[in-house]
This record gives C-alpha cells, sequence and structure tokens, in this order.
C-alpha cells in the first residue's frame, strides 16, 4: 500500500509562540515541519538550524512548499498575512486575537470558505485538558469567576492584556454561560503600556449568571484559575496544573466551643480525572484534522467570532473611560 504523504507544516513568526508551534508540529508523527519565516534574519537563523527546515524572510516565497501554516505575528499584521495566505489555498492558523476589528475578522471567515480552507483561531485553552472536563460538568452556572494573572512582557505591548490575557476566559466564559450577554461593566489601570495592563470585568447574563474576570500583567505571581459555582456543587480549575475538583453538598453551621463561636463546614471533594495532553499539540492536530479530512471543529466560526466581538467591546468601554488611551 502505498503511503500517505505527510502533511507540510509551516511557521510565520518564530519569536516565543512561534517557536511553540514548531516544536509542537514537530511531535506530530503525520507532519512534516518543512519551512519558518521571520524578518529577523539572526532569529530566522537560529530556528532553521535547531529544527533543521528551511527559512524565508519573505513568508509569500514559502507557502507553496506548505498544506497548513501557523500565523504566531503581532496581531497588527494578522489580517494582511493570513489574508495572502488564505488566497494562496494555504490552512491557516491564527495566534489570537485574530484581528483589531470584526470587519476583518468577517472578512478572514468569508474568503476561507470562498477558497475551501479551513481558518482556525488559536485560542490553546480549549485544549486544556481540564477545561474541555469542565464543558461536561457545568449545566447552569450561577457565578463564574476568572483570575489570569502574570508578570509583565514586552513581547506582548501592543495588545491591551483583554486581547492578550483575558480573551481566553472571554471564550470559555461564553461556552460555559451558554446565554446572551445583558450587560458589561468593566475598569481597568495602565501602567507598563497606554492600552490597559489590568482588567477587572463584570459579564451578567440573560439567564441570571454573572461573570467576573480579571486579567493582569502587573502581578509577579502567575495565577491561572477558573471556578464555577451551581446549586449543588463548586468547581475549581487550575489551568496550568490541568486540575479540576468538584466540591459536593457543601454546610456550615455555628458552633459554640469554649465560650467562642466558630465556623464549621464539610463537604465532598471529587478530584476529576484529566487527560493531561500538551494543549497546543491537541490544537494543532485538531487543526490538521479539519484541514485535511474535514473534521468538524471543537467550536463554531460564530464562537470564534464572539469571543473576539466581546473582547473589542470591553476594549471599547476601557478607551472611553480613559483606561485605553489610544
Amino acid at each position: 500500500m502505498r503511503e500517505r504523504r505527510k502533511v507540510r507544516a509551516g511557521v510565520i513568526g518564530v519569536g516565543r509562540m512561534g517557536e511553540y508551534h514548531c516544536g509542537a508540529y514537530t511531535e506530530i508523527p503525520y507532519v512534516d515541519l518543512v519551512a519558518v519565516s521571520d524578518t529577523n534574519e539572526r532569529r530566522l537563523k537560529e530556528i532553521c538550524s535547531r529544527y533543521d527546515v528551511k527559512g524565508y524572510v519573505n513568508y509569500m516565497d514559502m507557502l507553496d512548499e506548505v498544506d497548513v501554516v501557523s500565523i504566531a505575528v503581532p496581531t497588527a499584521l494578522h489580517h494582511e498575512i493570513a489574508k495572502n495566505c488564505i488566497e494562496k489555498g494555504v490552512h491557516v492558523l491564527v495566534e489570537k486575537p485574530l484581528t483589531y476589528t470584526m470587519e476583518e475578522a468577517i472578512e478572514l471567515f468569508r474568503l476561507a470558505e470562498e477558497k475551501n480552507v479551513v481558518l482556525h483561531v488559536g485560542h490553546v485553552e480549549r485544549f486544556n485538558g481540564a477545561v474541555q472536563e469542565l464543558m461536561k460538568i457545568v449545566n447552569n452556572p450561577l457565578l463564574i469567576e476568572v483570575r489570569r494573572l502574570g508578570p509583565f512582557s514586552p513581547r506582548v505591548a501592543s495588545d491591551s492584556v483583554v486581547l492578550d490575557l483575558m480573551i481566553h476566559d472571554i471564550d470559555i466564559v461564553l461556552r460555559l454561560a451558554r446565554s446572551e450577554i445583558e450587560e458589561i461593566e468593566a475598569t481597568g489601570i495602565s501602567y507598563y503600556t497606554d492600552k490597559c495592563d489590568a482588567a477587572t470585568v463584570i459579564m451578567r447574563f440573560k439567564s441570571g449568571c454573572v461573570a467576573s474576570l480579571v486579567a493582569s500583567r502587573v502581578t509577579e505571581n502567575k495565577i491561572r484559575t477558573l471556578a464555577v459555582s451551581e446549586k449543588d456543587f463548586y468547581v475549581f480549575l487550575n489551568f496550568t496544573e490541568q486540575d479540576l475538583h468538584i466540591h459536593r453538598n457543601t454546610q456550615s453551621e455555628a458552633v459554640r466551643f469554649k465560650e467562642e463561636l466558630r465556623y464549621r463546614q464539610s463537604f465532598l471533594i471529587e478530584q476529576v480525572f484529566v487527560h493531561k495532553g500538551n494543549p497546543l499539540k491537541l490544537e494543532l492536530m485538531h487543526f490538521i484534522e479539519c484541514a485535511m479530512s474535514g473534521c468538524k471543529r471543537i467550536t463554531s466560526i460564530e464562537d470564534d467570532l464572539k469571543s473576539l466581538e466581546v473582547a473589542l467591546n470591553i476594549e471599547n468601554i476601557l478607551r472611553e473611560k480613559g483606561i485605553i488611551k489610544v
């Protein structure tokens, strides 16, 4: 039997995130990483040597050699580069956020449909094992609390903390709530940049669910957690550890002990088994299956657009308050 040709993959932009894509592609047996591109020639040579691939300063020169490509360049370049790749018939995964405007995002998805190619947005947390288990557990959330905090990195200074970090959690919250947003409140601070470096957002949904999201890049301690309260249980998720715990039957009572009033709680904690794979590798595998075999997307195009729309709406609120200054 004739051996099936491997999928030829490329990466445009081989900074920190782009190199993660390079590494993940090399771990997929049916994929060959054949080309990379970056305008930084020193960095390009380093990555070419490390992964033994061809390198191109002009990404257009590599598009005839690849079937799929990851785009990990600054957001301002996403639209132009993705559009050129799609027009050449190359399947594209673009790191989040897809674009700075809804008009550009819609245009890219329409073009992809016309050219019969797959366009995916890189929301890697969708492939976190704990998040995938969480989606099976939560049915009717009352309160969702998310914290995504960490130190500042100059490499992300071109985007606000909303598009840099919070968009991950916006995407997850919308999928958990399964309801239309009724109201959004947002505030924040600009410290390292003029684009907002820490933000707190409250979303109220028509279902009655309330979501609180905090994202910061002015926090030295790295924290990535999500908690969901339902009527009969509470779920706590640690993104970094890919851990998921369910707290059930919580009861509290006041007890008098040696003339002091103290509170006692009793509850049952279940640790959910989570397959702790490499989320980026799983994301790329799903992208390739959609591109090459017509596999159904894990989330719809409408979901991708909605997450971006909400993030941009939050930015507009922060801009109106003068927190985002550009």
